[in-house]
């Protein structure tokens, strides 16, 4: 068997689509932001979540191609709830300032999908001067959802519905540094790495959404 087609316990496998998996879902009471959603798995996350009666906040760097895909999908799913907002995960003050025009709808927030990310790249420093994977694949993830978090809570809360939070990682986290994350050394260019750099980063997304479930963890009743 084509081991991509293997079913797991849920009943699906590494190949099946977005639509199978969402299929007989309703969920136009929800509300969720997507990050990088202007291509790619962002893309099409957001797609067919706005299928199933999502709202969905596209947090995007790219406005034009964000804009794009808002009509492409509008012009399949004409009922689709978009919105797209600015966010630079590369900037903390951007987090921040994406953050404040969410709270400022004063929407609900259900589902936070953490998926724009970099491969590879050239060593590079963000705006605040940290190696540019670690910064936008991780770091700007970790405050946005940090931020958000409150948010999350009070919607579950008030409409009895538990949140999702998702941190898309990769099989990179295995191809790290071979002492693991080097925070002593994420800014150090003669030490850097692009793909172990990109597997450390993938690896915090990783540690991250474990701390998040055992921290939030659903007791049984």
């Amino acid at each position: 068997m084509w081991p991509f087609s293997r079913k797991g316990d849920s009943g699906f496998s590494s190949s099946s689509t977005a639509e199978e998996v969402t299929l007989g879902i309703h969920a136009s009471a929800l509300t969720a932001i997507v990050t990088g959603a202007s291509s790619g798995i962002g893309a099409e996350t957001a797609r067919v979540l706005a299928l199933r009666g999502v709202h969905v906040i596209m947090g995007v760097i790219d406005m034009m191609d964000a804009y794009n895909v808002k009509d492409s999908i509008l012009k399949q799913i004409p009922t689709a709830k978009l919105d797209v907002m600015k966010l630079d995960l590369s900037s903390m003050a951007s987090v921040h300032h994406f953050v404040d025009d969410f709270n400022s709808t004063a929407l609900p927030l259900n589902i936070l999908i953490n998926n724009a990310g970099i491969c590879a790249c050239p060593f590079m420093l963000s705006k605040d001067n940290i190696e540019l994977q670690f910064a936008i694949n991780y770091l700007g993830h970790f405050l946005l959802t940090n931020l958000l978090l409150e948010n999350m809570k009070k919607t579950a809360r008030e409409s009895k519905i538990q949140g999702r939070i998702v941190n898309v990682s990769s099989m990179g986290h295995r191809f790290t540094y071979p002492n693991g994350i080097l925070f002593d050394k994420l800014n150090d260019p003669s030490s850097y790495n692009n793909w172990r750099a990109y597997g450390q980063s993938k690896l915090a997304n990783i540690l991250h959404a474990n701390e998040l479930a055992r921290r939030f963890k659903v007791l049984p009743h």
